[in-house]
């Protein structure tokens, strides 16, 4: 199987910057992203990068994925979050068998939507499990066709299935998504394109072989150093993308204004000092963040091995540039914002939507501060606190 437009996803992102822009209102107004873009998206392997190449997607380098997401979001941020949400989902393939990958990723518009775990629980039952419950941020449902839940598992006599570290497992369980009823909840302040709706499901039986669990590297049914990051690295990896995008798309508008601005009273921004050395500081920030995030993932991927699980330092190199990427768009994004002055505050303007973007973004579990923390504990030769 190969489907995969093998176009470098920078490239296929950067063709797309038109359609992209052209269709940022619409996405906004409507919380869909509409056709043909989202054609375009998937013709253009956007959906597929970390899917393994013999399901059909690309198998990209992390790197490469960064510079894709980074690009599309510089003109539309909720379509660069669906994409990593969906590269995100397409990971659980190397936990599944090798039949039921095939099955789900055979048709080369399939996107898995879900999310994130909560308390539910599944009932394992002869050949599966049964399962009901409420899920919320479920990002790219209204174009996935298949969805998911993450689980802890409830055996026949009432006890919590245990993984190998003794604590309770989660088990990611797959459905076609028309199983689930969508419940239209995404009306938020930013990332309102994502449409990130709650969903809910009764009483579903799901087969054993359409469920895996990621909580062990170690159990995957395939190999490569991709699949050797834990998903929760490639998350963070994810939002980040999206964050340097917003920040470096927010710079050059801004830079754009300052070439013409002249505040009542005063000099041409371009031609204030402070405004100066600001742009040259958010230059230098995210300059900085993306080269610290591009080298770590580039040795990290090159040492990796192709079937034992990542080691924390390494692990913990990952979260740590991703954590410092986004936050250090988020400050630069902050001071375009105040130092564009009411420029920045009409809807339609480069800069507010981005603004209201980025500080949903930061709102997500993978822009937490105390990243930096755990990272520090790894440094300082403690086992971290939490799993990286």
């Amino acid at each position: 199987m190969d489907q995969f437009n093998h176009t470098d996803p920078f490239v296929a992102a950067r063709a797309l910057a038109e359609p992209l822009a052209a269709a940022s209102d619409e996405i906004e107004q409507t919380r869909r992203i509409p056709e043909p873009l989202l054609s375009q998206l998937h013709d253009g392997g956007l959906f597929r990068m970390l899917l393994p190449r013999d399901l059909g997607g690309g198998e990209v380098e992390p790197g490469a994925y960064v510079l894709a997401l980074e690009e599309v979001a510089q003109h539309d941020a909720s379509v660069a979050w669906n994409i990593f949400v969906a590269n995100s989902s397409a990971l659980i393939a190397p936990h599944l068998e090798q039949p039921t990958a095939r099955e789900i990723f055979a048709d080369p518009r399939t996107i898995i939507a879900w999310g994130p775990p909560h308390k539910g629980l599944a009932d394992a039952v002869e050949g599966g499990y049964k399962v009901s419950g409420r899920w919320e941020f479920a990002s790219g449902c209204r174009q996935a066709n298949w969805m998911g839940v993450h689980c802890r598992v409830k055996e026949p006599d009432g006890s919590l299935r245990l993984n190998a570290a003794g604590h309770p497992t989660f088990r990611t369980l797959l459905f076609p998504s028309h199983q689930a009823t969508l419940h239209d909840t995404w009306d938020t302040i930013g990332l309102r394109g994502t449409a990130s709706d709650s969903y809910s499901i009764e009483n579903l039986f799901v087969a054993e072989a359409y469920s895996g669990t990621r909580d062990y590297p170690g159990l995957r049914c395939r190999g490569g150093p991709l699949y050797v990051f834990p998903q929760q690295n490639l998350y963070a990896v994810g939002v980040a993308a999206v964050a340097l995008g917003i920040g470096r798309a927010m710079l050059a508008n801004f830079m754009e204004l300052a070439a013409d601005k002249t505040p009542r009273g005063l000099a041409r921004l371009a031609d204030t000092g402070s405004i100066q050395g600001g742009v040259a500081r958010g230059e230098a920030t995210l300059g900085a963040a993306r080269a610290y995030l591009l080298e770590a993932l580039a040795e990290v991927y090159a040492a990796a091995n192709e079937t034992e699980p990542m080691p924390i330092p390494d692990r913990a190199r990952v979260r740590l540039g991703a954590t410092h990427a986004i936050h250090g768009a988020s400050d630069v994004t902050d001071w375009v914002y105040k130092a564009a002055g009411v420029s920045a505050i009409f809807p339609g303007t480069p800069f507010e939507r981005r603004f209201r973007d980025m500080h949903t973004l930061t709102q997500q579990i993978q822009a937490r501060g105390s990243h930096y923390e755990t990272a520090g504990q790894v440094l300082l030769g403690r086992p971290p606190e939490i799993y990286l």
